[in-house]
């Protein structure tokens, strides 16, 4: 086993590895990528570990990367497969020289998680039933192009700004939505052409748990453009909410929130079914629902019609 408190550097992060942790620091700089920097440093418990792979890197490199178990990362789930691959914080990129080394410590790592899974009486590859990894600190605020997002712990604040918000935003004014009346938030990351960050409304709240169309006219929604809503503002801001709203609201909860008629209740309104899987579909995105939860219960929806 490795000794707590062994280090292996490699570019933009260093890896400290504990009896029960993997510590990872950043560096700061000119050539780290922002997200990276911005992150700090973070602590991956093993138990919070899928795999951990060795693979051939790019210009006499290799990678040493730390998968994450699905739901046990607030930035990830955040993130849904959308970060770029120098940008994802569990990627140790290692001169090739050190490759040995880095396959020794591949091993004790592989080792400790499969360890960590089976003292909590899990397989790695399962979905956690909770965050394991602590959410970003912040930026606890960012500007996107058509307004000025914040939050307070408590609550998100979305403020518009005269030159960027349509008028649908303007006609509804300034938003504010506490945590306990959301369900999920989506992020599409400002590298693709609709980048936006959208709060997704839990079922019985005022708003009826429904998202009102394109980002740029739902008043739940901030739009990014080139130069608003960096991946390294408004990801960590996604996770720190995602963070709170799960904590608000469990997996299970968010779940029982898309209902299902009771046997013999009759058929239902096709518009009706096919609006609860659309709601579905924006909790399984969020995070709050497995891929195994979401096909059961879309199932048991298709049933009704």
């Amino acid at each position: 086993m490795s000794r707590m408190g062994d280090v292996l550097a490699g570019i933009h992060a260093t890896w400290e590895f504990d009896s029960d942790s993997v510590l990872i620091r950043f560096e700061r700089g000119i050539r780290t990528p922002k997200l990276l920097s911005a992150l700090g440093e973070r602590r991956i418990p093993h138990e919070a570990l899928a795999e951990v792979t060795l693979t051939p890197g790019k210009r006499g490199t290799v990678v040493l990367h730390a998968v994450p178990r699905r739901g046990a990362d607030p930035l990830m789930d955040a993130a849904a497969g959308q970060l770029k691959e120098g940008c994802d914080p569990y990627r140790l990129v290692l001169p090739a020289e050190r490759e040995v080394l880095a396959e020794y410590y591949a091993d004790e790592l592989r080792a400790q998680v499969r360890a960590a899974g089976t003292g909590a009486g899990f397989a790695p590859d399962e979905p956690a039933d909770r965050f394991l990894v602590a959410p970003p600190q912040g930026p606890l605020q960012f500007k996107a192009y058509d307004g000025k997002a914040g939050f307070d712990g408590t609550q998100v604040t979305f403020r518009w700004f005269w030159t960027g918000a349509s008028s649908a935003k303007w006609k509804v004014g300034d938003q504010s939505f506490p945590v306990a009346s959301l369900g999920g938030v989506e992020w599409r990351s400002p590298d693709f052409f609709d980048g936006h960050l959208r709060l997704l409304r839990r079922e019985g709240s005022a708003e009826g748990g429904t998202a009102a169309g394109p980002a740029d006219q739902d008043p739940a929604a901030v739009v990014f453009g080139l130069g608003y809503g960096p991946v390294h503002e408004s990801l960590p801001f996604a996770a720190a909410v995602l963070a709170a709203v799960r904590s608000t609201v469990p997996a299970a909860a968010a779940l029982d929130r898309v209902p299902v008629d009771a046997v013999g209740a009759g058929r239902r309104d096709p518009a009706d079914i096919a609006e609860r899987i659309r709601h579905l579909g924006e909790l399984h995105q969020a995070g709050l629902v497995t891929d195994e939860e979401f096909t059961a219960k879309k199932a048991e929806l298709l049933e009704q019609l």
